[in-house]
């Protein structure tokens, strides 16, 4: 037979042809092993204000979900089946109503399988509910715990079912500024700046909030009733504060707000001695825009460049965090920078630790959560009730240092682990 034609011609390989045939071998041998993708991806919705009053807590918000999108590119593998992981982020413009809405849409059009939110009661609080009333699992924070748990009915010796919460509460933010407050001397006598929404009510209330932990330290407390938010005169308040011979001012205000009520006590030659409000104080921009009177005013402090921790996700230190927010938008750092991070931290490591991705999983997985994050260790099993995990705070003022006007922390009392950076300064 030619040996053109015969069989050896086609099934006895040269030696040429081997060694093609065991390179290719080789170098598939050297290719990664990768599990199957899931037919879909894994969901998660996330709200937070971008537009509207309260958009100054998510300032950040771009910057983290980029930084979390690049460290789940490649999915995240749950018993054997790796997931591609989706992120649908929608605004709730600073409306509670909103956040409801958009809430209910990431869960019945977009079908999520976790939720994440951030940023006051005005959104943390509707968008649990939603999630509560349709067995969704949920992790928020930035908000103290008593408005979220007492605010949405939440009872000790039950907690809720699917929504879960870390930040710090009215007693750590009570003693953080009363902690401030003796390290100036003054009167003791406080005026309250307390709007009528869901922080001011609880800041104001008279059985949990500032009311009777003042007067057992001591402290007159001055509260000329709640306000409504945005108003354009505090004429009364002001008034109230100069009868009172008022020398220390707090309050939980939005920054438009106390804006005006600080424009107006220097028109009106009110002076007090120190100045402690949230929400207003938290933020470089909007205390930037008050100029030099924005100088030793103070403020609780939930995070900053300097606390000692280090996040599970990227590895960075808290000051490498802020560095990196900065260097890429060009903006100063603030606090929800580290909360929005440790938001995601929590929510991927809950995914990580999950059995499947039926919802009922992926809470249990929630409940079992020993995480140490950007912004200090989150465990639901330590309360102080159900479904709650307490946070860290200190204090700070806005002092003038070489670069500008940063916030220091300038009592640590109730968290000696986090260092002190400098001393408590009057107003005036």
């Amino acid at each position: 037979m030619d040996d053109n034609f015969g069989p050896s011609k086609f099934l006895t390989p040269n030696r040429r042809q081997v060694l093609q045939m065991l390179g290719a071998a080789t170098a598939f041998s050297a290719l990664p092993l990768r599990s199957s993708f899931a037919a879909r991806p894994i969901r998660i919705g996330f709200v937070s204000p971008t537009t509207g009053p309260l958009a100054v807590f998510a300032e950040s918000d771009d910057f983290v979900l980029a930084q979390v999108r690049e460290k789940v590119k490649d999915g995240i593998e749950i018993n054997g089946t790796r997931y591609a992981v989706e992120i649908i982020h929608k605004d709730s413009q600073s409306n509670p109503n909103r956040a409801a809405e958009v809430a209910g849409e990431l869960i019945l059009s977009n079908q999520i399988d976790l939720m994440v939110a951030g940023n006051t009661p005005e959104t943390v609080n509707p968008v649990a509910d939603q999630c509560e009333a349709n067995d969704i699992p949920c992790i928020t924070n930035d908000c103290p715990w008593q408005p979220y748990f007492f605010g949405r009915g939440g009872r000790p010796a039950t907690g809720f079912d699917w929504t879960y919460h870390f930040f710090w509460g009215l007693e750590d933010v009570i003693g953080t500024y009363t902690d401030l407050w003796d390290l100036v001397p003054t009167n003791k006598v406080v005026g309250a700046l307390w709007p009528n929404d869901s922080d001011g009510n609880a800041w104001g209330d008279a059985e949990k909030g500032f009311p009777p932990v003042l007067k057992a330290k001591g402290y007159q407390l001055v509260d000329p009733g709640r306000f409504h938010n945005f108003s354009d005169d505090f004429t009364a308040q002001i008034n109230a504060f100069k009868a009172a011979k008022v020398e220390i001012v707090t309050g939980v205000v939005v920054p438009p707000d106390f804006t005006t009520f600080w424009t107006q006590a220097a028109q009106q030659g009110f002076h007090p001695k120190v100045v402690t409000v949230g929400k207003a104080l938290e933020f470089p921009g909007p205390v930037a825009a008050l100029g030099g009177r924005a100088e030793n005013t103070s403020v609780e402090v939930w995070w900053s460049p300097n606390h000692p921790f280090q996040s599970s996700l990227t590895g960075q230190s808290s000051k490498a965090l802020a560095d990196a927010y900065t260097a890429s938008t060009g903006r100063p750092w603030a606090m929800p920078l580290a909360f929005r991070h440790a938001l995601f931290e929590v929510a991927i490591d809950v995914l990580r630790r999950t059995k499947t991705i039926e919802h009922k999983a992926i809470r249990d997985a929630i409940a079992q959560t020993e995480i140490n994050t950007i912004v200090g260790p989150v465990n639901w099993k330590t309360g102080p009730v159900k479904n709650v995990s307490k946070t860290p705070l200190v204090g700070g003022q806005w002092q003038r240092t070489a670069s500008g006007l940063d916030l220091v922390v300038t009592s640590n009392k109730q968290a000696p682990h986090i260092p002190v950076g400098g001393t408590m300064r009057p107003l005036a």
